[in-house]
């Protein structure tokens, strides 16, 4: 049974950093294209960032670009969101997400097979 799990999440300050982690359990890790991706209340759900298998192709949402930075282990079947100078525009439930199929990361949520619970990050002004 595959297994995704977020944690990291809380309530921060304006400016403040956090690292989500996602640990995935049940699959090949190095297989999956990951992502992670974030809902607000009221809102869909939106692209944030995506690594391929072997961590050399990332892609990043124009939102968070220069902000977030997206890393994996794959010794240790995890994948990493850094987020730097947070804004209360990031106030949403970030979700990861695995991907078996596509070499290049997909920025479209229908792509991903597999979702983790969510973590839950607030940000305040």
């Amino acid at each position: 049974q595959v297994q995704l799990v977020e944690s990291g999440g809380g309530l921060v300050q304006a400016g403040d950093s956090l690292r989500l982690s996602c640990a995935a359990s049940g699959l090949t890790f190095s297989s999956y294209t990951m992502g992670w991706f974030r809902q607000a209340p009221g809102k869909e759900r939106e692209f944030v960032s995506a690594i391929n298998r072997s961590g050399v192709i990332k892609r990043y949402s124009e939102y968070v670009k220069g902000r977030f930075t997206i890393s994996r282990e794959n010794a240790k079947n995890t994948v990493y969101l850094q987020m730097n100078n947070l804004k209360p525009e990031d106030t949403a439930v970030y979700y990861c997400a695995a991907d078996r199929h596509n070499v290049v990361p997909s920025t479209s949520a229908g792509e991903y097979d597999y979702w983790g619970q969510g973590t839950q990050v607030t940000v305040s002004s």
